[in-house]
């Protein structure tokens, strides 16, 4: 499937509502479990993407609209969620990544680029020469990516629970 802004933008707007629906009011069991050292919770999920959403996703697209590959991309810290979600509740972060993504797309949409724009190269600082398409269609990827996280993290928090049933379930394999 080729990169579609336009279809791109409808599945980036429907993540923060999806894990709103999915976490909102659930007890800290179900957001705070993870799959052991170094892997994200549900709550790290929703920080992760808080941060991607300031420090990511539009400042590398800005990037590479001005500076092209002349230097490469700052890192990304990727678990900067660690300290910066540090004393909040999950319902800040689901408020605060819904009111960032809404501010990123709509400058995203009110950009008026040619077929041209999406091959403007930037330089990743690990994986070298990428274009505005591989780093809007990544954003897409990275969504989902994580959505899939949070729902596996979450079934595996019952994986010792359904008995011989583990074996119909993938999920708890990954």
């Amino acid at each position: 499937m080729k990169f579609n802004l336009t279809e791109a933008c409808s599945i980036l707007e429907r993540t923060p509502a999806l894990l709103d629906e999915l976490l909102h009011d659930l007890p800290d069991e179900w957001i705070m479990g993870n799959e052991g050292p170094d892997t994200f919770s549900p709550f790290d999920v929703l920080g992760h993407l808080i941060h991607g959403e300031k420090t990511d996703w539009i400042i590398r697209t800005k990037w590479i609209l001005e500076k092209g590959t002349t230097a490469p991309f700052e890192p990304y810290d990727r678990f900067a969620q660690a300290r910066e979600s540090e004393r909040k509740k999950l319902q800040q972060l689901l408020e605060e990544f819904s009111l960032l993504r809404q501010e990123n797309l709509a400058w995203l949409r009110s950009q008026e680029w040619q077929e041209e724009d999406y091959e403007k190269r930037g330089l990743h600082p690990v994986l070298g020469e990428v274009t505005l398409r591989n780093l809007l269609s990544t954003w897409v990827v990275h969504d989902l990516t994580h959505i899939a996280q949070v729902t596996r993290v979450m079934a595996k928090q019952y994986s010792g629970e359904i008995g011989p049933w583990s074996s119909f379930f993938r999920i708890l394999n990954f």
